[in-house]
């Protein structure tokens, strides 16, 4: 392995309900285990950016999140505002509506409705599928159509739905990519087992919330976490 555990995390601080000073405290946690990034509710981009700032770990925001639903042109005007105040990365939620209705036109000018605005600016766009609302062929197609429309990556799950990353979704994924895109695999990673699994599938980034860093990361030091390989 290239790279120690740690640096696969996108680390999520999400909960709606969340108190500002406990999402300071959950990305404090984030950039103490040098997580590859701190992902974030669009209102706490600003503490973020300062927190991390100077750090290794980087900001990803969501987008559309966590239904993805929303008009594409608003997609778009959220992409502006964020890539405005500085973010790093971008998970935005496809709607997977479309997925399921074969509206294959749709889904892509959903998803070129932000890397238009993301790929310019250099902010690297994930866009999640939610696996669990799908079938295997909509999957493969799915990620074709995030290849057609210049996103960097495709993404499991939101946490937020009925399912979570599996084996055979992400090995769909990445025999649909081919190379041709990155893969996420997000949702039911509580350990280090599971991780590496999907690491070792061939994932490039991991998806889970703030709480399973220490677990993910074996219980380790955040200075072990961020030097120890696997």
């Amino acid at each position: 392995m290239s790279k120690t555990i740690n640096r696969y995390l996108d680390a999520a601080v999400l909960y709606p309900e969340m108190a500002r000073q406990d999402a300071r405290e959950a990305i404090k946690t984030i950039i103490e285990y040098q997580s590859r990034t701190a992902c974030v509710r669009p209102c706490d981009i600003d503490i973020a950016i300062e927190q991390c700032r100077g750090t290794k770990t980087d900001v990803c925001v969501v987008l559309g999140f966590p239904h993805g639903c929303g008009l594409s042109e608003v997609k778009a005007l959220e992409a502006k505002a964020y890539v405005e105040k500085g973010i790093h990365e971008i998970d935005m939620v496809v709607n997977y509506g479309y997925i399921r209705s074969y509206e294959w036109d749709l889904v892509e000018n959903d998803i070129r409705s932000v890397s238009e605005i993301a790929g310019p600016a250099g902010v690297i766009l994930k866009v999640i599928l939610e696996t669990s609302e799908l079938s295997l062929e909509q999957i493969a197609r799915a990620t074709e159509i995030a290849i057609k429309a210049r996103a960097d990556f495709v993404k499991t799950s939101t946490g937020f739905a009925s399912g979570s990353a599996t084996r055979e979704v992400v090995k769909t994924m990445i025999a649909a990519a081919n190379g041709r895109i990155k893969i996420k695999a997000s949702g039911g990673i509580r350990d280090y087992a599971r991780a590496k699994m999907f690491v070792d599938m061939g994932a490039d980034r991991l998806g889970l919330g703030y709480t399973s860093i220490a677990a993910v990361c074996g219980g380790e030091s955040a200075e072990t976490a961020g030097t120890d390989k696997y």
